[in-house]
């Protein structure tokens, strides 16, 4: 890592702060974790990029599993999204529940995202721990243009999760 965007860092992960003596190892890189991840929350470019200089891991995980990525996608933060991927973030990573940020972007009807994320090298028909793909979350979510660029892609509409369902039968189902 260089040297002058560590210390850029700490300074910002640690607020700061005069302190004594120097903080902990270990209290050094929670802070440093937690600003990273509330950095991809809130949209935080500057903050962001400051982490990918200084060759931050990209895909470190969260609370639940969660990457900066996945975390930047469900909250609407397209210009983070596509920092984080240009830093070589992992945008077919996994959460604990086995939802990659496209799911996420779906959910939340970030549609700009979810289309950038389309386009993504994942595999299209990636599933979570409950059998679901993508394209069965825009199904459901009545995402017809993300779902169209799912098809577009490949995505199995025949494919079916733990309860049966199918892409087909959850958008037949609205």
């Amino acid at each position: 890592m260089k040297t002058f965007p560590l210390l850029a860092l700490l300074a910002m992960a640690l607020g700061g702060v005069a302190r004594a003596a120097p903080p902990a190892p270990a209290e050094v890189e929670q802070a440093l974790k937690q600003r990273f991840f509330d950095a991809a929350r809130a949209g935080d470019l500057p903050a962001l990029r400051a982490f990918i200089g200084a060759g931050y891991p990209l895909d470190l995980r969260a609370e639940k599993g969660y990457t900066a990525l996945i975390l930047a996608a469900y909250h609407g933060h397209g210009d983070a999204v596509q920092a984080l991927m240009a830093g070589g973030a992992d945008p077919c990573a996994k959460d604990d529940r086995g939802n990659v940020a496209l799911t996420g972007a779906i959910f939340k009807g970030e549609l700009a995202i979810a289309k950038t994320l389309v386009g993504a090298p994942c595999q299209v028909d990636q599933r979570n721990k409950a059998g679901q793909t993508p394209a069965m979350y825009a199904a459901l979510f009545q995402r017809t243009e993300i779902l169209a660029a799912l098809r577009e892609k490949g995505a199995d509409m025949q494919a079916t999760d733990a309860a049966g369902n199918t892409p087909l039968s959850l958008g037949a189902a609205h």
